[in-house]
């Protein structure tokens, strides 16, 4: 078996060729990815569920716009916590909040600054730590070898992310934002209309 190259924290942003209504236009965040397979949240999919409805202790630290967001398909019914913390340096002086490796407890580092947030762990325990916090019901998932043949099949691109990218204040327009940052022809996708039959 061929060994797997991990995507992890690296974004895939939906081809305007891609069919499946899930991820039209979609910006996926990959959590995970290796050879037992991909999980990942989709950025740029706001509800109008507040997260003070579901979880209201992590309401004061959820950005802008303040509400769940669909990570994808699959365990619509559970919550993942998806957060940035800026910079390497040590938190407020006096502070205890760190574990072992420098990381503030209850964040698990993915990629650079972004990481996962337990979502059991005390608010508090973050507050101080936290730069943005998204919420997302379920997640996107790809079995072993499924993504990378939807990557052959032209479904998605792979670019890098950014931090900013978890917690754009303009979800809605983030398809177009990436795309758009790009330094190649997929700086040209971006003006692709939505509806091409109109063209």
């Amino acid at each position: 078996m061929t060994e797997v190259s991990s995507l992890t924290g690296r974004l895939l942003v939906a081809s305007p060729a891609l069919a499946d209504p899930n991820f039209d236009r979609a910006v996926v965040l990959l959590l995970d990815h290796d050879e037992e397979g991909s999980l990942g949240v989709v950025l740029n999919r706001p509800t109008p569920v507040g997260v003070g409805d579901i979880l209201l202790p992590w309401a004061p630290l959820a950005g802008d716009p303040g509400v769940v967001f669909q990570g994808g398909p699959v365990s619509l019914d559970s919550a993942l916590g998806v957060a940035v913390v800026p910079g390497d340096e040590s938190l407020s002086p006096g502070s205890r909040l760190r574990s072992g490796r420098g990381d503030p407890i209850g964040w698990r580092r993915v990629h650079g600054a972004i990481g996962l947030v337990d979502l059991e762990a005390p608010p508090e325990l973050l507050a101080a730590a936290l730069g943005s916090l998204r919420i997302f019901a379920g997640y996107s998932g790809w079995g072993p070898g499924q993504l990378e043949e939807e990557l052959k099949t032209g479904a998605w691109y792979v670019v890098e992310s950014e931090p900013g990218d978890v917690s754009s204040p303009e979800p809605e327009g983030l398809w177009r934002a990436v795309l758009r940052r790009q330094r190649s022809r997929l700086a040209m996708i971006a003006t692709y209309p939505d509806d091409p039959s109109l063209n």
